[in-house]
């Protein structure tokens, strides 16, 4: 077990339906684009799929997919939407766990590599990606950059959400490099629910030092999946690792 918190039942019950929006085709489609062609003729594979909001329909574009996933009641969620045989899932860490062949994708999306606490698991996830990539693969994550301009002297936390129906803002932890983001969500009843996450935070430069641990080389950063460019004012990053192919 990682330092990952596990996703209850009641979690993956709703977790569709939560994120409706960031599943539609619009939102979506970017990501697809950009994994399916990376993937090319090759076999995929997804770090934490969850409930395969991003694996299910990347496989249904025909790139073979497979997953691992730590939490059991997420995998279950997936299984109403793809058999095994259509779309494996090993459950275990993303860290360690392995499952047979080689990819020529391995893939970790919205931000879940900063689900691994410690510094040391989120260089063995990079290690478990190389591990399972053929030479001249490519390990991609999406990953928000630390917020923490927005944190004025004295300051530990940063709304990323207002809204009608959910309020989201992190605290942080500066010398562990710890978040925790917390959510009020309004439910139909109009109560709200309140739920909190722990994250550890890594910025771009430290991801590039932890692929090149794993014998990975910095390929192409983007600022979305749409391939707009990554500035100083960019939210969040996409990275591409290739493995070399000698």
């Amino acid at each position: 077990m990682t330092s990952s918190e596990l996703w209850t039942r009641e979690t993956a019950d709703r977790y569709d339906a939560e994120e409706a929006e960031n599943s539609s085709p619009a939102a979506l489609d970017p990501t697809l684009d950009f994994l399916a062609r990376l993937a090319g003729d090759g076999r995929a594979l997804e770090f934490a799929i969850g409930t395969g909001r991003v694996g299910v329909p990347l496989r249904e574009r025909g790139v073979p997919v497979t997953g691992i996933e730590l939490s059991e009641p997420m995998a279950d969620v997936l299984r109403t939407k793809a058999d095994e045989e259509t779309l494996p899932v090993v459950i275990g860490d993303m860290a360690t766990t392995a499952v047979p062949g080689d990819f020529t994708l391995v893939y970790l999306v919205y931000n879940t590599i900063s689900n691994l606490l410690t510094q040391d698991e989120q260089v063995a996830c990079f290690e478990n990606a190389a591990r399972h990539l053929a030479p001249g693969g490519r390990f991609v994550i999406e990953l928000t950059v630390p917020p923490l301009r927005f944190l004025p002297p004295g300051q530990v936390a940063v709304p990323f959400d207002v809204s009608d129906r959910h309020l989201g803002f992190d605290t942080f932890e500066l010398v562990r490099q710890h978040l925790v983001s917390h959510h009020f969500t309004r439910d139909e009843d109009g109560r709200y629910r309140r739920g909190a996450s722990r994250h550890r935070y890594a910025w771009p430069a430290e991801l590039d030092l932890m692929a090149r641990i794993a014998g990975l080389d910095l390929e192409e950063r983007v600022g979305d999946w749409d391939g707009s460019p990554f500035t100083g004012d960019s939210a969040k990053h996409i990275s591409v690792w290739r493995k070399p192919v000698v």
